[in-house]
């Protein structure tokens, strides 16, 4: 789980035009070449060593909670870990631990940890950052919201960035959900490394079948934009109708290559926008493979492709390692329980083979999951097994006690009894979680 696999590897690759030195960037022409491309830089195989995390956050002002995210404050607050998105001067500084601040459109707040070989350091070094950083928003009376979509405020987007500007105008095309997924809603995303050989489709098919199973047990998003939704999950519900093409899980498969499957998928899912000096152009409806075709000006180049696959936000996606987005922010430091879940179950073969096997049942439940959380009983027996399959296998992992403890009492109070963080009474905003 090397920083920018895409771009590392790009240089191995020989299946394309190689230009001659200083003719420029490398040229696709042909939609096989670009298709062996992506499989081959977006599953990076070896021994699964590394996990990291991604946590974002919804803030606010303590002050005023329904007005939009101050820039000027937040860089304030970040000083030199501000991100030059955000703060084109800044040094961008890593946290004590080594992870990084970014901000979202909506100016979400998302640390992301290094990649770290074993769960207690990942706890210890994620924790602390965290601390960190939460100090640092106070001092400026910016909170974390305990939820993962924003209750109160409207969609609104703070970052005047090309990418920005260009996605808002791709998802406004089809609804308002595409701004609600970029400008309010928070998730805890999980990476881990791909394996190697025939790991490599175990751990893809059993990222998947956990998917509808733990995004309803930790659903934790009932409200948007002032009002209840009727979904557990807003935050899924958003980005499932941002943009399906780009946004929606895959159909259930078994398939023996999904490098290979990815690779198609991508080559067929929407140019979002064709990058440039002045505005960036949003084409409608063409595919990554149609630009190869010639149905745009100019043919696409290897970096036009790598900036693609970063505009396709599926549930799972590989990135030389697997980044496993379903799942919603969580309040406090319960961001290390599905963390731990995923990392437990994806530690010996034969325990991810019962993990998966005990999801067969709800697989392709996505919607339901989302919709009704632990309700969907489909849903809530798979859980109970697979959070019971995890719980007896955390202390091997060497997890601390107050982890295994939070995981053994969210399982008794609430997996076993149909029960997601969305059934929990609203948090109060001005409480730090």
């Amino acid at each position: 789980m090397t920083p920018d696999p895409l771009r590392a590897l790009a240089s191995q690759v020989t299946l394309l035009e190689e230009p001659a030195p200083d003719a420029g960037p490398t040229v696709l022409r042909d939609c096989a070449d670009a298709e062996a491309y992506v499989a081959s830089v977006c599953f990076k195989h070896g021994p699964p060593r590394l996990t990291g995390v991604e946590l974002e956050w919804l803030l606010h002002d303590i002050d005023a909670p329904e007005a939009p995210v101050d820039v000027a404050t937040l860089v304030a607050a970040l000083g030199p870990h501000a991100p030059t998105t955000l703060d084109p001067s800044s040094p961008a500084q890593p946290l004590p631990g080594g992870s990084t601040v970014t901000v979202e459109p909506g100016g979400q707040i998302e640390l992301a940890s290094p990649p770290l070989p074993d769960l207690s350091g990942l706890l210890s070094t994620v924790r602390a950052d965290t601390d960190v950083l939460h100090g640092l928003l106070a001092e400026h009376r910016l909170r974390p919201q305990p939820r993962a979509t924003d209750p109160l405020r409207p969609a609104l987007r703070v970052l005047e960035l090309p990418r920005y500007r260009a996605m808002e105008q791709a998802f406004d095309r089809l609804g308002p959900s595409g701004r609600s997924g970029m400008c309010s809603t928070a998730a805890v995303q999980v990476c881990v490394d791909a394996g190697e050989g025939a790991d490599v489709a175990r751990r893809w098919a059993a990222v998947h079948a956990l998917g509808p199973v733990l995004l309803a047990a930790f659903a934790n998003s009932p409200t948007l934009h002032g009002r209840q939704t009727g979904w557990k999950s807003s935050r899924f519900a958003s980005w499932l109708h941002a943009d399906p093409a780009r946004t929606a899980p895959p159909v259930p498969s078994d398939t023996a290559d999904p490098a290979h499957e990815w690779a198609q998928r991508v080559l067929n899912s929407p140019v979002l926008c064709v990058r440039g000096e002045g505005e960036w152009q949003v084409p409608c409806g063409v595919t990554f493979a149609d630009w190869v075709r010639g149905a745009l000006p100019g043919p696409p180049t290897v970096d036009d492709l790598l900036y693609h696959v970063s505009t396709l936000f599926p549930p799972v996606r590989p990135h030389g390692h697997v980044e496993i987005r379903y799942v919603d922010a969580q309040q406090g430091r319960r961001w290390a329980l599905p963390t731990a879940v995923l990392l437990a179950l994806l530690s010996e073969p034969e325990l991810t083979d019962r993990a998966r096997e005990a999801c067969e049942p709800a697989a392709g439940r996505w919607v339901s999951g989302a919709r009704h959380g632990l309700a969907d009983s489909v849903l809530a027996t798979a859980a109970a097994t697979v959070f019971e399959l995890a719980c007896e296998r955390l202390p091997a992992l060497g997890a601390p006690q107050w982890l295994v403890d939070d995981l053994v009492e969210m399982t008794e109070h609430q997996v076993v009894r149909g029960r997601c963080p969305a059934d929990d009474p609203a948090p109060d905003l001005d409480v730090i979680p």
